[in-house]
């Protein structure tokens, strides 16, 4: 028998916010090779690309948490599958924090080593965007979105979902031409889902034809 969502939207917050902090107390403080004898300026240089991750991955993390807010305001009731694939994509954004720290600290490694982070990194973030694809074709498939949505719609936000994990894969193919480009494409990237699209809230004052 199928549920009301608020749950799981409540649950799905929680993980996220727990991300958020967890990610500013690995990214977010002095490697052991910070110099400290040349002062607060030249230890807080030295820790530029941890702070470039924190940055773009705070991005990422934020524009998950959008795109979970805007998607489950049309899912009305949730079944087991459901949630089982919403659990899948909390993995993925748990696995973030972790992956964003390799990533900022081998920035200052080897090609092989920036490569391989940088490939840990876009797992991450497509297995994220794999499961908000595999979580909305399921809502739609068994009748657990609101009744009132148009189909159009549907159809609309699941092209957008789709668009996700390719432009990720253009962004990890930067990363052989540059790892510090390939983070600066990730930015810009999320700056296009800040755009308002499909499914997105409306602006205030704006009429919208979609449900609450």
């Amino acid at each position: 028998m199928a549920r009301d969502a608020s749950r799981v939207e409540a649950f799905s917050d929680a993980v996220i916010a727990i991300v958020l902090t967890l990610m500013a107390v690995e990214l977010l403080q002095f490697g052991p090779d910070a110099p400290d004898d040349r002062g607060l300026p030249a230890a807080l240089a030295h820790e530029w690309r941890a702070y470039l991750a924190y940055v773009i991955t705070f991005a990422v993390v934020g524009q998950v948490w959008l795109t979970h807010h805007n998607m489950w305001r049309y899912v009305c009731r949730v079944d087991q599958m459901l949630l089982v694939l919403n659990l899948l994509l909390l993995m993925f954004v748990a696995a973030i924090p972790f992956t964003a720290n390799l990533l900022a600290d081998n920035l200052r490694g080897s090609a092989g080593d920036q490569r391989l982070t940088a490939a840990l990194y876009v797992g991450t973030v497509l297995g994220e965007a794999t499961f908000f694809n595999l979580s909305w074709w399921w809502a739609r498939r068994r009748g657990l979105l609101h009744p009132d949505l148009d189909p159009r719609l549907a159809r609309a936000v699941a092209r957008r979902f789709r668009l996700g994990p390719l432009l990720y894969l253009v962004a990890f193919a930067v990363v052989f031409v540059d790892p510090i480009l390939s983070l600066l494409a990730y930015l810009l990237l999320i700056g296009l889902y800040v755009i308002r699209g499909p499914g997105d809230l409306p602006r205030a004052g704006q009429e919208a034809a979609e449900p609450s």
